[in-house]
């Protein structure tokens, strides 16, 4: 590293509509040096998810309130990387790591944070370490098993059908037998969906009537929903869920930059008629049972029954354009970011 800098992006305004590159700031600096407890990495894959937009701001609001990084600090997202040195008993030189990272070439950790840092798991490759068995993956496997409990023969449809989590989530509903039908904006995304997930219905809601390709789809109704957007289709599905559905809440992107603010489901008093439930889940909590998910699609993975359907973009300059592109809608699969030497 002798002579090396660390290159970095800022936060250095906060959004205001679109978010853009316009939002950072490029910067170098030292490279930084663990202390005691601590240890070096060298960033090597990066993630990108929409709840980051969180971590950039929303103009006019309180940081406090908004849980913002402070403008001109670093921004952050989840990586793999290598730890380089260490000064940390857990982690030792060489150890491929998971965990949540400045967006920069170098960051020092300990462990903590948002989310806890742990191994890449023996035979991941970085790349899937990032995304089907970083957050995305954890999101979708415990979506699909465990919130919505689903079981074969079941109608399961899914919003953000062609993103990070959505990508995975539908093959995992189809490997279990689930009838699925996948919701998508644009042509790029509903023929992969169409031609490689094995969803059964696809529904573009760029194009025609959403409510009506749902009754189309699902006229005896539907059981389960996993809900990646919010917004109005989250209404719509609740007038067409049966008896004893339910509804796994794992993103709004529909909401993250509305202003004002979108109300919420008008139509909510469904579950209470149904005894149905709409339940939340935070794919963080997840992080330490990463384990089984290795163990579950590890195998999918290398016989390609499970397709790792990834968006990669390459070098640390992109890493603004990997954020936005998730709110453009221009990624197909899990957005990733190879970093450059």
């Amino acid at each position: 590293m002798a002579g090396a800098t660390n290159r970095r992006w800022l936060v250095a305004k906060r959004v205001d509509g679109q978010i853009s590159e316009d939002n950072f700031q490029w910067t170098e600096s030292p490279i930084p040096r663990p202390g005691e407890g601590q240890y070096l990495v060298r960033n090597l894959w990066y993630s990108f998810d929409p709840t980051q937009i969180f971590l950039v701001g929303e103009a006019g609001r309180p940081d406090s309130e908004s849980g913002a990084i402070p403008l001109g600090e670093v921004m952050r997202g989840f990586a793999v990387s290598e730890v380089v040195e260490s000064r940390h008993p857990g982690f030792k030189t060489g150890d491929l790591i998971h965990s949540h990272v400045g967006w920069e070439d170098y960051t020092v950790g300990d462990g903590t944070g948002w989310a806890p840092a742990y191994r890449v798991p023996e035979g991941v490759p970085p790349n899937w370490a990032a995304g089907v068995f970083g957050i995305t993956g954890v999101a979708a496997y415990f979506g699909v098993t465990e919130v919505a409990k689903s079981k074969p023969g079941e109608t399961f449809v899914i919003s953000g059908a062609a993103g990070g989590v959505g990508s995975i989530a539908v093959q995992l509903a189809k490997l279990r037998s689930l009838r699925v039908v996948a919701i998508a904006g644009g042509d790029r995304k509903c023929d992969w969906l169409r031609n490689e997930s094995g969803a059964d219905v696809v529904i573009d809601h760029q194009k025609g009537d959403v409510a009506e390709r749902l009754k189309e789809a699902a006229p005896d109704g539907i059981d389960i929903y996993f809900d990646n957007a919010g917004g109005p289709i989250l209404d719509l599905v609740l007038e067409r869920l049966r008896g004893g559905g339910r509804i796994v809440l794992c993103g709004a992107t529909s909401r993250y930059r509305a202003n004002p603010p979108l109300p919420g489901p008008s139509n909510y008093l469904q579950l209470i008629m149904l005894n149905a439930r709409m339940e939340g889940l935070l794919a963080r909590d997840y992080l330490p049972r990463v384990p089984e998910v290795v163990d579950a699609l590890l195998p999918l993975l290398r016989s390609g029954r499970l397709k790792s359907k990834e968006d990669l973009l390459v070098g640390l300059r992109k890493a603004p354009l990997g954020l936005s592109r998730l709110f453009s809608g221009a990624n197909v699969g899990k957005q990733l970011l190879q970093m450059d030497a």
